[in-house]
């Protein structure tokens, strides 16, 4: 468990900002850049000094692979503590005062839970760790953090070996609009009507062997029976699957990840379980079937195959879209911690790109595919030549438009028209007009 120099580097940023009169700072790394390895090192550092160390975490299946992780690096757990912040909440009187307080999953702390937790401990200091230094009602994390930490970008450990690089389809398997939001959420049953057909199970078992035939795959579901359903689906389809929850007995959930290890199994279905830092061995395929508001959700879910291996290229199939509301997993985005500005305009996408109708490979404009080699021809394309080009390969940023001209490709018309509703030739009369086919 060497730290790498980017770990290195952020642990350093920590104690400086310590130094400045920081008191509680948020370090921001990527999914899969080891912010439980640096999170253990600065706990280690704590304890050696034989201070005590608080760590919070917001769901009982992180307790144990985290304290595995601490006892592995070395940190004395006789002064660690490690527990959910809603048992914390009801035994602080009971507790001895930590001198580092550690929230993992960060983006949670505005909850008055964590709160109370920071506030019974004024002279503590403390750090957050998280991806997305953001809530899903656009607050910002500056009522508890006074300091924000940038590590590496997503990009940045694709290039260097420490995440797989990945391949991105968006094959849509239902129609999504109409759903309602509820406290900043699809509403699951809604998504649950949609996504329980027959017709679709089949779709996304055909899609899975189109694009990541034999892979390992990890399958987030809107529900429960939603989840259940499409594990026997794959089943019935001579596609070894099985559905884990929050309820599964640990005996049990066990098994079934020691055998989704060994290859036994090739689909683990699941509803938000395999979402926040919840361990699990690797694999090479995401199939997105949850269509989420949040960027948190999406970026653990849609990055949770790219657990780097050399020569692997991970599979990411995007069913419901959520690609057009978040743009792409290693995206570049600003973060702050201010709350998102009510009413502000949304970033505009000025990359055009071209989407090849034969391997659905998405480029930067030029005649000729240069994935497939497939010569464009000069002439627009038909109606019902569109309609079956389904399925494209998303290496671009696509962000959530707010009108047709905000759009650059064809893909992206398509779209924007599902999502306001439009007749099916609207995208392709925009395009045409547009001279974009």
């Amino acid at each position: 468990m060497n730290l790498r120099e980017y770990q290195t580097t952020l642990i350093n940023e920590v104690r400086q900002a310590y130094i400045d009169g920081f008191k509680r700072p948020c370090v921001v790394l990527p999914c899969g850049g080891g912010k439980s390895i640096a999170v253990a090192d600065m706990a280690k550092r704590t304890t050696d000094k034989g201070n005590r160390v608080l760590f919070i975490v917001h769901r009982k299946e992180l307790c144990d692979q985290i304290e595995e992780t601490f006892r592995a690096y070395g940190v004395d757990m006789k002064l660690c503590r490690i527990g959910m912040v809603q048992t914390i909440t009801r035994r602080l009187k009971k507790m001895k005062d930590p001198q580092l307080i550690i929230t993992d999953e960060n983006h949670h702390c505005l909850a008055q839970s964590y709160k109370r937790i920071y506030e019974y401990y004024p002279n503590a200091k403390c750090v957050g760790v998280t991806a997305t230094p953001c809530r899903l009602n656009g607050g910002g994390l500056g009522d508890v953090n006074d300091k924000l930490i940038i590590g590496v970008s997503a990009k940045y450990l694709i290039q260097n070996n420490f995440l797989a690089s990945y391949d991105y389809y968006a094959p849509s398997v239902a129609d999504l609009t109409g759903l309602h939001v509820k406290v900043g959420e699809y509403v699951t049953k809604e998504i649950e009507e949609k996504l329980i057909k027959k017709s679709i199970f089949g779709d996304v078992i055909g899609y899975y062997r189109q694009l990541a035939d034999g892979k390992q795959a990890i399958c987030y579901c809107a529900s429960i029976s939603h989840s259940e359903q499409m594990a026997a689906n794959f089943k019935e389809a001579g596609i070894s699957a099985a559905h884990i929850d929050g309820s599964t007995l640990k005996v049990e959930r066990h098994r079934i990840i020691k055998e989704f290890k060994s290859g036994m199994i090739k689909i683990l279905c699941n509803v938000d379980l395999i979402s926040e830092g919840f361990d699990v061995p690797d694999c090479e395929a995401a199939i997105l079937l949850r269509p989420t508001k949040s960027l948190t959700l999406y970026i653990q879910q849609s990055m949770r195959c790219m657990r780097y291996k050399p020569g692997k290229k991970a599979v990411i199939i995007d069913h419901v879209g959520n690609y057009a509301r978040f743009g792409l997993p290693d995206q570049d985005r600003e973060w702050t911690l201010e709350a998102k500005k009510k009413g502000a305009k949304k970033e505009e996408n000025e990359v055009k790109v071209r989407q090849c109708p034969e391997c659905f490979y998405t480029h930067e404009p030029a005649p000729i595919c240069p994935k497939c080699g497939f010569e464009y021809p000069i002439a627009s394309r038909t109606l019902e030549e569109i309609r079956e080009a389904k399925l494209e390969l998303i290496n671009e940023i696509v962000l959530d438009f707010e009108t047709a001209d905000d759009c650059h490709t064809m893909g992206e018309l398509v779209a924007f028209a599902k999502k306001k509703g439009y007749k099916p030739g609207y995208a392709f009369m925009q395009a045409k007009r547009r001279g974009i086919i």
